[in-house]
């Protein structure tokens, strides 16, 4: 795992970080590291759990700012960093700038643009499910030429329920209705899977939390014994990038 101690302020991309543990904050920068295709000084970084007010220019200086998935946080709560990461979110919608949020990122996303976030743990998705794109999702540039099916690694207990008015549904599953949105032409997008995550990674990340996610025993070695390649789901990170930002 690749170790991430300094920021790289003038990187063209910034990862945004809702993280309470240093290995896990460094496994996930790593990981979108690897699917967004870019080298290590590319991506910068601020932990809002470190950081709740963070610099402003910083964030608005980046080319595209993407918001990662939070453990423990619930997208349904309040926390220290929540005003700026609304403020962050509103400003990205108001200059039509690029903005990627995934699993938490996602949610937040939505939550923020006037959707609804609900946490229901009896419709939790964790490990690999296969995700469904609509007829939005077949047609949309970011997404064009996926598969209408394919499998994509998860860890939540929260859902979109509601999509903003001005989001676009992209994808679904049979438990968790929108897993994939975008503000309507606009670089906005969500994903509720977890697009920087391999098999390998997912386990790495699920070792960690699988009191949170999954306290069987059973259904952790289920997961990390079967595992399912997700190159579709994992490509999506670098098609962004490669499509807002293509200097990166």
């Amino acid at each position: 795992m690749s170790a991430h101690n300094t920021p790289y302020p003038d990187a063209p991309i910034l990862l945004l970080q809702v993280r309470e543990r240093v290995d896990v904050e460094q496994q996930e920068w790593a990981c979108f590291v690897e699917q967004c295709g870019v080298a290590e000084e590319q991506l910068d970084t601020i932990n809002l759990v470190r950081e709740p007010s963070p610099d402003m220019k910083r964030i608005a200086d980046a080319q595209a700012v993407l918001i990662g998935g939070a453990g423990v946080y619930s997208a349904t709560k309040d926390y220290p960093f929540t005003n700026a990461l609304t403020e962050i979110i509103q400003q990205r919608d108001t200059d039509a700038t690029p903005l990627f949020g995934a699993c938490y990122g996602h949610q937040f996303i939505a939550r923020v643009l006037g959707g609804r976030v609900e946490t229901d743990v009896s419709r939790a998705e964790v490990g690999t499910h296969e995700v469904t794109l609509s007829d939005s999702g077949t047609s949309d540039p970011l997404l064009a030429g996926l598969p209408t099916q394919f499998p994509a690694n998860m860890g939540h207990n929260d859902h979109v329920t509601r999509l903003p008015d001005s989001a676009i549904e992209l994808a679904h599953s049979p438990r968790s209705r929108n897993q994939i949105l975008r503000i309507a032409d606009k670089p906005i997008y969500g994903v509720q899977f977890h697009s920087e995550l391999t098999h390998e990674r997912l386990i790495e990340r699920l070792v960690i939390y699988q009191e949170l996610y999954m306290p069987e025993d059973d259904e952790f070695a289920r997961i990390s014994q079967n595992p399912t390649p997700t190159p579709d789901a994992v490509s999506i990170l670098r098609r962004f990038i490669e499509m807002y930002v293509p200097n990166a």
